[in-house]
């Protein structure tokens, strides 16, 4: 075993730093920032992340390298503090940050698999149908699916609202590409707006909820501020779009059985998450556990009861006058398929930026960072910058590298950095989920170059909701 380490350390360290801290020990505080291990961190993360901002073009899942990169960055800091006698210290460092990280995968999980499970019920084909059915105008639409957007996402992940509108718009679209396209770059606003206000629908405000550091109500008092980043550009675009009233669909909502059901399961899901976070302190992931376990017993009955009732699809047979399958139509409702069908790939890419971050945090770097944003400089100038830098960084990697820095700052600074954080991603197509969603769904009109167009509208809503926050909310500062 000796052997082995000998061996792995002349991988990571010269040999006359090994010799010479050796004796010395290690500083528990800042062991590693001028160490090769520390450079070369730093250098798998900025490769990582490249990699993966690059996934279109490579075509590499975004995941894969930021897990290998966090499985690199790791084993080295691992196997430096085993050769000084301390790896105890690096693994329990370790465990802190997978504990981060299962407490906001079981969150998401339970909600994606939820998400899933009304996608295969019918719900959202229904909404889109009705929507499409109601002979509304391009404009009335344009703030129909802006607006629906902007309340959805303060429940549901800003990808599956994005893909939703997102699908409305295009499929009224379909000969009208500036519509689809105006609409695409409001959804994508409004998406990462009502997402800022709430812990259950962006992960920049679930970090925060999840550390404890804000209250669940108190995240509401973004409500205006976030309304304003949505409505400003908004009422811009409005003038742009189209005045004619697409052909009305003609298509029926089929619900599958159990439907509304699994919307009440849901409803009910959120009301024991944060009433159990309030009154028992228990952390969110708790409450949505508690919720899929509900899922899952619904599950159980609509399989036990399929050979009694009707098939799902029969009132479908009945309308068309069709003679049902012999099988009777019926499809059992497997609520492991929901959870297979989840968006893994990003839940792994986080895996690998918390545990990325949070090596970079361990070695010494986000001290250094954080001495400069919120000790040289304005906590007010270094929450806006962040908020611009996460239209090229995802902003749950942005929340989690800040909260590693332990900044000592009061709680309107947290809530103006959950809000610049959070509508920061709009300022173009690839800094949040919702945008490189539509970018890959939308074939035509909506484009990387068409949203950067209007990045000066979105950049006004932006310094807007800021200001109406130190408005609003000044008795948090």
């Amino acid at each position: 075993m000796n052997r082995t380490l000998n061996l792995l350390a002349l991988l990571f360290l010269p040999a006359a730093a090994f010799a010479g801290e050796a004796s010395e020990g290690l500083n528990a505080s800042k062991p590693l920032i001028h160490h090769i291990i520390g450079y070369s961190s730093i250098a798998v993360t900025a490769l990582a992340y490249i990699a993966a901002m690059s996934e279109e073009v490579i075509e590499l899942r975004k995941s894969k390298p930021m897990v290998l990169g966090s499985a690199i960055v790791w084993f080295a800091i691992c196997i430096y503090y085993a050769l000084h006698g301390e790896a105890k210290v690096a693994a329990l460092a370790f465990e802190s940050n997978l504990l981060a990280y299962i407490e906001l995968l079981l969150f998401i999980l339970v909600s994606m698999t939820y998400i899933n499970a009304m996608e295969e019920r019918g719900i959202f084909d229904g909404l889109r149908i009705w929507l499409l059915s109601r002979q509304y105008s391009y404009r009335q639409l344009f703030w129909i699916t802006g607006i629906l957007a902007f309340l959805l996402s303060t429940v549901i992940s800003g990808l599956a609202v994005g893909l939703l509108m997102g699908a409305v718009a295009s499929a009224v679209g379909k000969n009208k590409k500036e519509f689809v396209a105006l609409a695409c770059v409001n959804i994508v606003v409004a998406t990462n707006a009502g997402g800022s206000l709430s812990p259950l629908g962006g992960i920049s405000t679930l970090f925060v909820w999840q550390h404890k550091i804000l209250h669940f109500y108190e995240f509401f008092s973004l409500a205006l501020p976030c309304l304003v980043n949505f409505i400003l550009p908004a009422a811009v675009m409005h003038f742009f779009v189209p005045k004619e009233t697409p052909i009305a669909s003609t298509s029926r909502i089929w619900l599958r059985r159990g439907s509304k059901r699994i919307i009440l399961l849901f409803i009910v899901t959120i009301i024991i998450t944060v009433s159990s976070n309030v009154t028992l302190e228990l952390p969110p992931a708790a409450g949505m556990m508690a919720g899929l376990g509900l899922l899952q017993f619904f599950s159980f009955y609509l399989t036990k009861t399929a050979s009694k009732a009707e098939s799902d699809f029969a009132h479908v047979y009945k309308f068309f006058q069709v003679e049902m399958p012999a099988d009777n139509g019926k499809q059992d409702f497997d609520v492991f398929k929901n959870v297979s069908n989840v968006e893994w790939d990003t839940l792994l890419f986080f895996y690998g930026a918390m545990m990325l971050i949070g090596g970079l945090g361990f070695i010494g770097y986000l001290d250094g960072i954080a001495h400069f944003l919120f000790g040289q400089i304005s906590p007010t100038v270094a929450n806006i910058m962040i908020g611009l830098s996460s239209a090229f960084i995802d902003n749950g990697t942005l929340m989690f590298a800040v909260l590693g820095m332990h900044p000592d700052i009061p709680p309107g600074q947290w809530l103006l950095l959950t809000l610049t954080l959070g509508v920061g991603g709009s300022l173009l197509a690839i800094g949040s989920a919702p945008g490189v969603g539509l970018l890959g769904q939308i074939k035509e009109g909506y484009t990387f170059a068409y949203h950067m167009r209007w990045m000066p509208v979105i950049l006004l809503g932006y310094f807007a909701s800021i200001a109406v926050h130190f408005w609003i909310n000044a008795r948090y500062f």
